[in-house]
């Protein structure tokens, strides 16, 4: 089974497009601390919701009588919110209600994420995966056509989910896939694909605790060129380090016959699929391990999306290429912003924003003329 980042989706843009602070903040966007990819993700999220008419919240800095409040049009209003437009669907939105009020002891959902940020993995984890829960056939294709030699079938759906939070026999602490999907093999077994899903995360951290037990599983788990590989234990993988350990104990002690561990990410995300393959690097190769070992499979979100496109839903895969796939819209966005206006600045426009600056500079120059140079 090939375990290397796969992409079946057409390659446009090389990279993520080069969102100027300008622009971030015309469109209310703006973090200093943002990676490239995160605010170009940020931008494509606000477009979306301009795009549907969702209200946008604020993002609130600090507390107390010094917290700054903002606006971000990344986030939902809580009107919105409330209302589930943070999803593709209104089903999608009643999915994920009944998955609250079913959701494992211990499960770490961060519901005003979930509900008002659109650039948190986790509604689009939903926004991904829900229809695929509801509807097996649908999901038999789709994962068979990514998995053809581990999937058969797809018997059910698990989100958030840990075979045992701070169990001992596991790893003693909270780790838990993003999904878990019960399969049945080719070969009739009972299986299980892990999924952890990113989005806009530039693998950083926040980092678990190091454990005794960490170093314990990393070891027995054989799994590793080097179980006790400082790189394993860095933030970019740290999480991946701990779920295919988890995933492999599940293996080990029978609580599924057979599995795999899935990372899925934007191609675009150069941190996400860096961490990837490096993490690969990490795994002793297929042809090497033993048997029955979980393998790790990186896959581009752009390659899921293009599956469930191929197994008729079409109309989804449109949706989910226009909300977290469509950075061309973003490229289009910034060339255009590039090429100056002829619109001629007054004396009662305000200049106390860069935009406003640049653009009076830009036709200062263009007509040589020293008393609009003063007046910029």
């Amino acid at each position: 089974m090939t375990t290397s980042v796969t992409s079946n989706a057409i390659v446009s843009l090389p990279r993520c497009p080069l969102v100027s602070d300008a622009i971030a903040k015309e469109h209310d966007i703006f973090f200093e601390l943002d990676t490239r990819f995160r605010r170009a993700a940020r931008l494509l999220q606000a477009l979306w919701l301009k795009d549907h008419s969702i209200e946008t919240g604020i993002h609130v800095r600090g507390e107390g009588e010094d917290a700054i409040v903002m606006p971000l049009a990344s986030n939902l209003s809580s009107a919105a919110a409330a209302s589930g437009k943070n999803f593709l669907s209104p089903a999608i939105h009643a999915f994920v209600r009944q998955q609250l009020i079913l959701r494992e002891d211990g499960a770490a959902i961060d519901e005003e994420r979930l509900f008002g940020n659109a650039l948190s993995s986790m509604p689009m984890t939903f926004n991904l995966f829900a229809p695929l829960a509801m509807d097996l056939d649908l999901a038999t294709r789709v994962l068979k056509s990514l998995f053809p030699t581990f999937v058969e079938k797809v018997e059910g759906f698990l989100f958030e989910h840990s075979p045992g939070r701070r169990e001992e026999r596991f790893l003693n602490d909270g780790t838990a896939f993003d999904i878990a999907v019960q399969i049945i093999t080719p070969d009739g077994e009972p299986g299980t694909i892990f999924v952890e899903t990113k989005l806009s995360e530039d693998m950083m951290g926040p980092a678990a605790r190091l454990r005794e037990r960490y170093d314990e599983v990393s070891r027995s788990s054989r799994l590793f060129i080097d179980p006790d590989s400082p790189q394993l234990r860095t933030l970019a993988l740290e999480q991946l380090w701990r779920e295919n350990m988890l995933a492999q104990l599940c293996v080990d002690q029978g609580i599924t016959q057979r599995a795999i561990f899935v990372g899925i990410g934007p191609r675009l995300n150069r941190r996400v699929m860096a961490a990837f393959r490096v993490f690969q690097n990490e795994l002793i190769s297929e042809d090497d391990r033993d048997d029955n070992r979980v393998p790790f499979i990186g896959l581009t979100l752009e390659s899921v999306v293009d599956a469930i496109k191929a197994a008729g839903e079409t109309e989804l895969a449109h949706h989910l290429r226009a909300r977290y796939l469509d950075y061309e819209r973003v490229y289009r966005l910034c060339l255009n912003s590039v090429v100056p206006t002829e619109a001629e600045p007054t004396q009662s426009e305000p200049v106390a924003s860069d935009r406003t600056v640049r653009k009076q500079l830009v036709q200062s120059l263009a007509k040589n003329s020293r008393a609009s140079l003063r007046r910029a």
